[in-house]
């Protein structure tokens, strides 16, 4: 079959496509033949400097849709999958390739009329949305959000999510104006380009502040994040897109009544596998509604994907890239 894999760290020309054996499902895993792949920042970050990877080679990608290719011992009486079956999955490693192997766990059966390259930009976005809005920002009625990284993949859903769940006023921060347009059409009310978010965040909010803010950069932005909170106003991070020193806050930060949050998709599926499900369940069914739109903005055949990674590297692009590898819909 074939496959990308990482040799060494370094830019976009480390991602080689190679031919390897396919491979089989264990117990409790299974086996699926992709038809497309999501693209993520997090594979960005394991190309470039290994974060998440024990030891090389390696085989990037953290989700994809197919179809179920075999199952291993006790999946189909545990989990009701079988060969055949249209499915979403998280893999952790290994879903840039034609064939990937998951837990069970984490492979989603596909709501009807959602097709597989849809199903593709789902595992890691959708649940991560809905849980930095809902299960952890406790998004009421009203609240101002603000939202770091608006225009990616990420970003674009929780505007939508964020109007669905009755926010009273959506903000999002970008890099350009490009993006800001993009933006605009997702949700947002007012998007704000670069370092002057601060400001322009008390601006429009009459110095008020937020209530809910989402970072996914982490560093100084986020700790000026934490200075426009409301009282009781909750930041939650999902990221350190950044690459700055993790960042540490104490009482003096977080009075009066203010809390800060986190989110890893992958952590969640490792340890919880059971919330994360119940998460996809969720926030799948709001796309299979047509409520939410997963915005995915290009697919390009698997042989490209060193190409997929510099546009994201050059924080010009919006929405969610997919790689093509088998192409079924």
């Amino acid at each position: 079959m074939r496959a990308i894999v990482v040799e060494q760290f370094g830019g976009p020309e480390v991602l080689q496509l190679t031919e390897l054996p396919v491979p089989e499902p264990g117990p409790g895993e299974v086996s699926i033949d992709v038809a497309y792949a999501g693209v993520n920042f997090a594979e960005l970050k394991s190309r470039s400097v290994g974060y998440r990877v024990e030891s090389l080679p390696f085989q990037p990608g953290l989700e994809v849709a197919g179809r179920i290719r075999a199952v291993g011992a006790g999946v189909a009486e545990s989990h009701g999958l079988r060969p055949g079956d249209r499915v979403a999955a998280l893999t952790r490693f290994g879903g840039y390739a034609e064939v990937a192997v998951a837990d069970a766990d984490t492979v989603f059966a596909l709501p009807d009329g959602v097709p597989l390259s849809t199903g593709a930009a789902l595992p890691t976005v959708l649940p991560t949305a809905h849980a930095l809005l809902h299960e952890i920002g406790r998004l009421r009625a009203g609240d101002t959000v603000l939202v770091h990284g608006a225009a990616g993949g990420v970003g674009g859903v929780v505007g939508q999510l964020a109007k669905l769940g009755g926010a009273g006023l959506v903000l999002g921060v970008v890099s350009g104006e490009a993006k800001a347009e993009y933006a605009r059409k997702t949700g947002y009310d007012e998007v704000f380009i670069g370092p002057e978010f601060a400001a322009e965040a008390l601006r429009v909010t009459g110095g008020r502040g937020v209530d809910l803010l989402l970072d996914p950069v982490g560093g100084e932005t986020l700790r000026t994040g934490l200075t426009l909170l409301t009282p009781f106003g909750r930041l939650v991070s999902y990221g350190n897109a950044n690459g700055e020193a993790a960042w540490q806050a104490g009482a003096a930060d977080l009075n009066p009544g203010r809390s800060v949050g986190a989110m890893s998709i992958l952590e969640l599926s490792q340890s919880h596998p059971q919330a994360l499900r119940e998460l996809a369940e969720r926030a799948f069914g709001l796309v299979a509604g047509g409520q939410v739109d997963p915005l995915v903005s290009a697919e390009l055949p698997l042989e490209e994907v060193a190409e997929v990674h510099r546009l994201i590297e050059s924080r010009t692009t919006t929405g969610k890239f997919l790689l093509r590898v088998g192409g079924e819909a």
